[in-house]
């Protein structure tokens, strides 16, 4: 199935889809899942605390956004793929934030659930066909195709990689 078109997801996502240098959410898979497993894996424990500006997120924070993101996206991509119509609702990112306990958990720990995530999530991606990726529903008011969803989760990881190498490291 192609990259989505800008008509397959709501403007917002497109600085993530922009990111996706691949025509295909197959061909993305195989170009960005481990490079990026790789990037965010080797992160090192002595940044983990470090934070770039009061009011910014540690790293252990922005890797544990990212397992929340990525899980609510999959698990996105999983309903709109099975055609289940039931509307999805928003997420606000900073009470997750706020909630997620990141800052008294281990580096290795939140490491751990990110590399079982995005195996799952791999795997869920591997598993759908055309039909299923075409397949539309409708999230935070939104219309969206699975595809798409696809397409922004390795775009949201690619987005925090480049904010990464630019504040963190």
């Amino acid at each position: 199935m192609p990259r989505p078109q800008p008509s397959d997801f709501p403007p917002y996502f497109g600085k993530y889809i922009s990111l996706v240098n691949a025509n295909s959410l197959a061909e993305a898979k195989g170009k960005y899942a481990e490079p990026l497993l790789t990037f965010y894996t080797n992160l090192t424990e002595e940044k983990a605390d470090y934070r770039y500006a009061p009011g910014k997120w540690t790293l252990k924070e922005l890797l544990q956004h990212m397992v929340d993101t990525e899980r609510i996206m999959s698990y996105r991509l999983l309903r709109i793929a099975r055609k289940d119509k039931t509307p999805l609702a928003s997420f606000d990112e900073n009470t997750y934030a706020e909630n997620s306990l990141a800052a008294i958990r281990s580096f290795a720990s939140i490491k751990e659930e990110f590399i079982a995530l995005r195996k799952s999530t791999d795997l869920l991606i591997q598993s759908l066909n055309e039909e299923q990726l075409s397949a539309e529903g409708v999230a935070s008011n939104n219309p969206v195709t699975a595809n798409a969803v696809g397409y922004i989760i390795f775009g949201h990881m690619l987005h925090h990689k480049n904010v990464v190498e630019e504040k963190y490291l």
